[in-house]
């Protein structure tokens, strides 16, 4: 009888305590013990179970592992059912945890925050300040007469990403609009280019409003390619985290929000090319569009994104600091294309690497890149975070995209130097 096999939705992370290797589980679903880590070889035990191992298969890996002693079927089966107790198998009872889950996501009107009390404060006073302290870290920037047509800004953690934050969002005070489209990251989204909801995101500092009719258009125009529900934005923090300030830096405003969750290029594209791209979720991208560009809407897109994941615990071999002049360049090249709209350049840059340092916003940006009218790109901030515990390391940035003066002369501004 074969075995359930290991959860593909769930994140591993090598991590070091009182100087041993262990490996830390992150469960999107949160069914899985917060902070629960395993050791190597409870971890090597788990990567044999691909579904297609059989109770047999398990104890002659075991056998091998304890240098040929017998392993006896019962103690396996305690094993798998320990595995199984902690929602770390693909087996009917996390399935029916899954499914209930699901539908009870499915039968809500609002998105509630899931990341409050956790990543950023609960209390709207004290949401304020923290959001006040991190814009305040920035200069203000000189006015514009030139309209915001785009931002880019990062979704990793408040605390780490400030300074881009700080610079994306000082840039939109002000600024008048009607929608806002939200480009964000779907981080557990499989087997679907885009997941939507209509659901109404919900704060601490109040309500943003889907545009239902414009998620309907949009559903109907991808309807193959988009996931069957919205059950992956219920704990996805790269919208969520533009609401937040969305909701402080424009509090008079009440725009409808579109949110839109992008999945992996690599595994959702018969090739990886911006060709395959088109070609596949080509009506879903028009009409998209054609909400940027419809004139009884000031529509501002915002994209919540993240650049180079690397080192040991985004799967290299090397560490972070190794890796980091590489990861820069790619960075420099991505963003000079991003800004100078360049879309093939885009595709090509993330091609002639192989997508090695693991840039989770690409799906999002490709799809700005798809959407965005004629318009000026602007580099705000660029910065690697690095994380010593795990010799691992990320980057993000911040981008802003206005309107083009009316004069023709003008070139498209230039990334700034990215040290």
């Amino acid at each position: 009888m074969k075995l359930p096999g290991i959860r593909c939705d769930l994140e591993f992370f090598p991590i070091q305590h009182e100087g041993q290797q262990f490996v830390l589980i992150r469960d999107g679903l949160g069914l899985v013990e917060e902070g629960k880590a395993v050791g190597l070889p409870l971890f090597q035990i788990m990567g044999l179970l691909d579904g297609d191992t059989t109770l047999r298969d398990l104890q002659t890996a075991l056998m091998r592992q304890k240098g040929g002693t017998l392993v006896s079927t019962d103690e396996i089966q305690r094993l798998v059912a320990h595995l199984d107790e902690s929602f770390l198998l693909d087996s009917e009872r996390y399935r029916e945890a899954r499914n209930r889950m699901i539908a009870d996501f499915a039968s809500r009107r609002l998105r509630p925050c899931s990341h409050c009390g956790k990543s950023y404060p609960r209390t709207p006073s004290e949401l304020k300040a923290r959001l006040d302290k991190i814009l305040n870290s920035h200069p203000v920037p000189a006015p514009s007469e030139t309209k915001i047509t785009a931002l880019m800004a990062p979704h990793i953690d408040l605390s780490v990403g400030f300074r881009s934050y700080a610079a994306a969002y000082q840039t939109l005070k002000g600024t008048a609009c009607a929608r806002i489209i939200l480009l964000g990251v779907g981080h557990q989204l499989q087997g679907s280019l885009f997941c939507l909801t209509d659901k109404d995101f919900e704060t601490p500092l109040g309500l943003l409003q889907a545009d239902q009719e414009a998620v309907g258009r949009l559903r109907e125009a991808g309807r193959d390619i988009i996931a069957a529900n919205d059950f992956v934005h219920r704990t996805e923090h790269s919208i969520e985290f533009q609401a937040i300030f969305l909701q402080h830096v424009l509090p008079d405003l009440s725009p409808a929000i579109v949110p839109i969750l992008c999945g992996s290029l690599q595994a959702g594209l018969p090739d990886y090319t911006r060709q395959a791209y088109q070609e596949t979720a080509g009506g879903f991208l028009e009409n998209l569009k054609s909400l940027v560009r419809e004139p009884e809407q000031d529509t501002l897109i915002i994209a919540g994104v993240d650049f180079c994941h690397i080192g040991p615990k985004f799967g290299h071999t090397m560490p972070a600091p190794a890796m980091e002049a590489q990861a820069r360049t790619h960075d420099r090249n991505l963003l000079r294309h991003l800004v100078n709209q360049d879309a093939d350049g885009f595709w090509q840059e993330s091609r002639s690497v192989g997508d090695r340092f693991n840039v989770c916003g690409f799906s999002a940006l490709a799809c700005l890149l798809e959407i965005l009218p004629d318009c000026r790109g602007e580099v705000l901030h660029h910065e690697i975070w690095h994380e010593p515990p795990t010799r691992s390391a990320v980057s993000f940035a911040a981008a802003v995209f206005r309107q083009k003066p009316e004069s023709p002369d003008r070139e498209t501004c230039p990334a700034r130097s990215l040290q």
